[in-house]
């Protein structure tokens, strides 16, 4: 057998494990390996490599090294915990930056609980102990599920489709991870266990500094967003993905549609009842990350401004970008367009305040093909029952809209904050959600493939990192856009245009592991979303202008 390993060629003439064939080059790493994609597709490193093959390490300092390092702290939770407390149950419930929110079960949190699971954890770890996916056959996993009476991973077996039934084991521990895990427990040393709200936080590295705990963010309003939405929906029986199938399969799904659409709509009325009480604000501001619908969200917001008798204007912070040869540049020597450098700040507070005083101003139209903004007779005065919104990524952060008051500004930020999980031990992802919106979406509207999108995310999330999350508990009002039933209806787009990927190409394992989550989820048709619904924004066909 022939692997390709960076820039040499390996031939083996024996079946053998990804560790054992690197295992000098693993030694070697600056940070710790703890996984690898063997022909584009995530495997662990005691994947068996049985055919040719092109090997690439993923170390704990990546993206995805930092994924399969949480998901392996969850399975020895899961282990630690059912050591412990046997009869009881754990269920994690969502991410919070660095760290994952989970509840549990049957016991009271005391501090003795958490030294006991804490210490139990490091047990493990300090093992080192063997972490083997095993497979099983459908007549296999079936009498495995009869024998042990336990739901975990059972969500395969209810796929007709799967021949093959996946459970990672760990001395007597079983459970199963929708994603790869490390294949020992000795990797994930690094992490703490502290109280929160009701529940407890797992924390854990970030990629940036991988070696150590970053400090603890308080985000208390955006994990009350979080966990509101994840109560009304447990209320509603549809928090996980085989609540949620059910509900398709027994006809009463668009029950579900009709509840989740009309949260939206009162949590949309009571931001711009909140607007309104306050006769000081003059100004909206709305950020959120890529693909949170915030086109849709300001419409709509606008019309519930329109009821309590105030009407929205629009300004584009895009037509403020500073002249061209002024603009920044990043560490590589191109052009820096999402830093707030790139905003000609004075410019835009001179018009803000001109505009609040009363005042008439002549706005700017930027011609980006020649880098400079242009004025073309576009004026602008403010009537007294009129408030200007505004959208853009900097709106969250006060040095966008220095000279304006603090008391004149209500600040909004939205995302697409899933609380659907697949099981008690595996979530969906708010940044997946995100990213199946935006594939959908650039193919729908702007022509772009899915392999373009998964190769952009990256460089989408480095800027969502460093210009809206720092600002998010900044905000006035936090809108979760989310919608619980939304991945079955854009599955029907997502799925064919990912499936497009072949394996030849490094979005190969992206595209894999998103299909493997979305096939999961029973397809709820597109045209029975309501055409007012911010999922419209990304299948098309809704009553909003984009």
């Amino acid at each position: 057998m022939k692997i390709q390993f960076e820039d040499k060629t390996i031939e083996i003439n024996d079946e053998t494990t990804i560790q054992e064939l690197l295992q000098e080059e693993i030694k070697k790493s600056k940070h710790a390996v703890i996984g690898a994609t063997f022909n584009n597709e995530y495997v662990n490193l005691g994947y068996k490599i049985k055919h040719d093959g092109k090997i690439k390490l993923i170390d704990i300092a990546s993206k995805e090294g930092t994924k399969i390092y949480r998901r392996t702290l969850v399975y020895i939770l899961g282990k630690a915990f059912e050591e412990l407390y046997p009869n009881k149950a754990i269920i994690i419930d969502y991410q919070l930056p660095n760290s994952m929110f989970f509840e549990i079960e049957g016991i009271e949190i005391t501090e003795e609980v958490i030294k006991n699971l804490t210490n139990h954890m490091r047990t493990i770890i300090e093992k080192d102990l063997k972490i083997e996916q095993v497979v099983m056959n459908r007549q296999e996993a079936e009498e495995f599920y009869k024998t042990n009476h336990t739901v975990r991973g059972k969500l395969q077996l209810d796929l007709k489709e799967n021949q093959e039934i996946y459970m990672y084991y760990c001395e007597n521990y079983y459970n199963y991870c929708y994603g790869t895990l490390a294949n020992r427990t000795g990797i994930t040393k690094i992490f703490e266990i502290i109280p929160y709200d009701d529940g407890l936080l797992l924390r854990y590295p970030d990629s940036h500094k991988p070696e150590e705990l970053p400090k603890l963010l308080q985000t208390k309003k955006l994990a009350w967003a979080l966990n509101e939405y994840d109560d009304i929906h447990k209320i509603l029986n549809v928090n996980t993905v085989y609540k949620l199938n059910k509900a398709v399969e027994e006809g009463t799904i668009k029950d579900v549609i009709m509840l989740d659409e009309a949260l939206h709509e009162k949590k949309i009325a009571n931001i711009a009842d909140k607007i309104a009480k306050n006769r000081n604000v003059k100004i909206v501001l709305i950020a959120g990350p890529s693909s949170s619908g915030k086109t849709t969200f300001a419409q709509r917001l606008g019309i519930q401004l329109r009821i309590n008798r105030i009407k929205p204007v629009t300004i584009s912070v895009d037509n403020y970008f500073v002249e061209r040869e002024n603009n920044p540049k990043d560490e590589n020597g191109d052009y820096d367009f999402e830093c707030i450098e790139a905003i000609d700040l004075e410019l835009f507070n001179t018009h803000l305040t001109k505009l609040l005083n009363g005042e008439e101003v002549e706005i700017p139209e930027f011609d980006f093909y020649e880098g400079t903004k242009r004025y073309n007779g576009k004026k602008l005065k403010l009537a007294s029952d009129e408030i200007l919104v505004i959208e853009g990524i900097h709106c969250l952060n006060d040095k966008l809209t220095s000279k304006i008051p603090k008391d004149q500004k209500y600040k909004i930020y939205i995302s697409a904050l899933t609380v659907l999980n697949m099981d008690r031990y595996n979530r969906i992802s708010t940044t997946d959600t995100r990213l199946i919106r935006r594939i959908v979406r650039d193919y729908q509207f702007r022509g772009y493939s899915a392999k373009h999108t998964i190769n952009t995310w990256h460089m989408v999330n480095a800027g969502e990192e460093k210009n809206i999350f720092p600002y998010q508990e900044e905000a006035d009002s936090i809108f979760n856009t989310s919608l619980i039933y939304e991945l079955g209806a854009l599955k029907t787009i997502a799925i064919p245009l990912l499936e497009e990927i072949t394996q030849e190409e490094p979005e190969y394992a992206e595209a894999r592991r998103l299909i493997n989550m979305l096939k999961y989820i029973e397809t709820i048709p597109p045209n029975i979303v309501p055409n007012n619904s911010l999922l419209k924004e990304f299948l098309g066909g809704g009553d909003f202008k984009y």
